[in-house]
């Protein structure tokens, strides 16, 4: 069961981190260089990054069930590295669900606003202004979101050297 949970939480926490980075290196770049429009590319952005929250939501959810799960067995040292798994999963779904929930919609208004196309309104339209502002705080608070992702895929990696006791597995304790 606990390799059945351990499979669990990387497949949710890879789904969520490496989207992430496909999103930032791979989509929003492609689409902006390749649509016809700002506008065209703003609409496949935005919902591909809609998709991504959700995902990021849910896994993020099973990621810290399965964690808790883990915990409540492990010894004291193992339980350090859960915690701060647990407290970086934590701030990650905080910060996504404020940007799907408060952010995002807050873009849609705007975009409405500026007579649906951002790109094209006047530059002193208030829509216009607040979307672009809008706009940088959700790439900072994605960009946010990945530093913790890597984060937690870091201790991660760290947990084959814990044992159920949270001690180093004796073939990984340095001697000299």
């Amino acid at each position: 069961m606990q390799t059945f949970v351990r499979a669990v939480r990387l497949y949710a926490m890879v789904a969520w981190v490496g989207g992430l980075a496909f999103f930032a290196f791979v989509v929003a770049p492609v689409a902006f260089g390749s649509l016809a429009s700002a506008h065209q590319a703003g609409l496949v952005v935005g919902g591909t990054l809609r998709v991504l929250h959700w995902i990021g939501l849910i896994g993020g959810v099973v990621f810290c069930f399965g964690t808790g799960w883990l915990w409540m067995r492990a010894g004291d040292s193992a339980r350090v590295g859960f915690r701060r798994q647990l407290v970086l999963t934590g701030l990650m779904l905080v910060v996504t669900a404020y940007s799907q929930f408060r952010v995002l919609p807050a873009m849609e208004v705007d975009r409405a606003l500026a007579s649906g196309e951002v790109e094209t309104a006047s530059l002193e339209n208030p829509g216009r202004a607040d979307f672009e502002r809008l706009h940088r705080l959700s790439e900072r608070l994605e960009g946010f979101v990945l530093a913790c992702g890597l984060g937690v895929v870091f201790v991660l990696a760290r947990e084959s050297w814990w044992t159920e006791t949270g001690e180093p597995k004796p073939d990984r304790i340095v001697r000299p």
